[in-house]
């Protein structure tokens, strides 16, 4: 019986001290998905500040690849995806249909994404000595043509094409196109270790003048930074997008990408416990024109993605207070 009365005691003192913490202390954190690209991690940082200085609730990352990401999303395993491109997997597609994970919001008005090339390689640079190298490149059906101009050099008898890396949604979609816009056997599917390594290889070669066609997407600065020509390709077909989503497939239909919808993933778990955060997801809208700012600004001076998230809230308030109770907002102010 002593025994007892020592553990309801120490019990006792244990459910004191929790209950005197702070909440945030006592809660356990909300997990976003760590995005390994800067429009993703400037956006889950802007949330994350909201959701801890504006409702005090603590939150973390946990990294991985797309793919991975989107299974511990319907899994619970995380809570958060800060810039979901939703609708192009099949794992979200199959999560979201099984009632796992849902897409909340519109965040970003005017995302794209396609196969890109430095205008000078089109209408040439005078004012930097170079000539046009594929003056008639208008689509992709054009590039067996021109494998020449992006030589691949560990296999120049074949041209190279910079796709995304390895574990992104995107990556499986290119290496379909390149089989469905019969490119396989002129073009070297190269990707990229990092979305840091990708641009990287892109603003390289463009400061050097050098042809390079590449996968890109926006909101990012590095579409605001160059002139670029997105190529044109065949219009969107429901049933050949399923072919370039499906790894397995092996005789995938060509169609551009399926429109791009910029939301906040979440998991289901996750909406029924926060439903006042889902809410608040669901109102998020990043004007385009100051978010690609805040991206330039981000990746000219190196910033780490929580002090421009912080610099952006301060910058913007007008923006991101629509999003939330005034109660809520004033808090986010005060923690700034």
């Amino acid at each position: 019986m002593k025994r007892v009365r020592q553990w309801l005691a120490a019990w006792a003192t244990c459910a004191v001290l929790v209950s005197s913490l702070p909440a945030s202390a006592a809660q356990a954190p909300i997990h976003f998905a760590d995005l390994n690209w800067e429009s993703g991690s400037l956006i889950t940082d802007i949330l994350r500040v909201i959701v801890e200085k504006g409702y005090g609730l603590p939150t973390d990352t946990l990294p991985g690849t797309t793919i991975t990401l989107e299974t511990a999303l319907a899994n619970n395993d995380i809570q958060v995806i800060g810039e979901e491109w939703a609708g192009r997997s099949p794992v979200w597609v199959k999560a979201e249909a099984e009632g796992k994970v849902i897409a909340l919001g519109d965040t970003v008005k005017g995302a794209t994404e396609g196969w890109w090339v430095p205008e000078y390689v089109i209408k040439g640079d005078p004012a930097r000595g170079i000539k046009p190298l594929a003056p008639d490149l208008r689509s992709v059906e054009d590039l067996a043509r021109y494998k020449h101009v992006f030589k691949d050099p560990e296999s120049p008898s074949k041209g190279r094409f910079l796709n995304s890396p390895i574990g992104w949604t995107s990556e499986v979609v290119n290496k379909q196109k390149l089989k469905a816009y019969g490119l396989s056997d002129s073009y070297v599917n190269f990707r990229s270790g990092s979305g840091a390594a990708l641009d990287a290889e892109i603003s390289s070669s463009i400061r050097r003048g050098k042809p390079i066609l590449f996968y890109y997407w926006s909101p990012t600065p590095l579409l605001g930074r160059f002139k670029l020509v997105q190529l044109q390709e065949p219009a969107f077909d429901a049933e050949a997008w399923k072919t370039l989503t499906d790894a397995d497939n092996p005789n995938p239909k060509p169609t551009r990408s399926l429109a791009s919808k910029l939301s906040i993933g979440v998991s289901a778990p996750f909406q029924k416990q926060h439903p006042d955060i889902a809410e608040f997801f669901s109102k998020v809208d990043l004007p385009i024109e100051p978010l690609n700012k805040a991206l330039a600004d981000m990746s000219e001076k190196h910033t780490p993605p929580r002090e421009a998230a912080e610099a952006f809230l301060k910058a913007h308030p007008q923006v991101w207070q629509a999003w939330v109770p005034k109660e809520v907002a004033d808090k986010v102010a005060d923690g700034l």
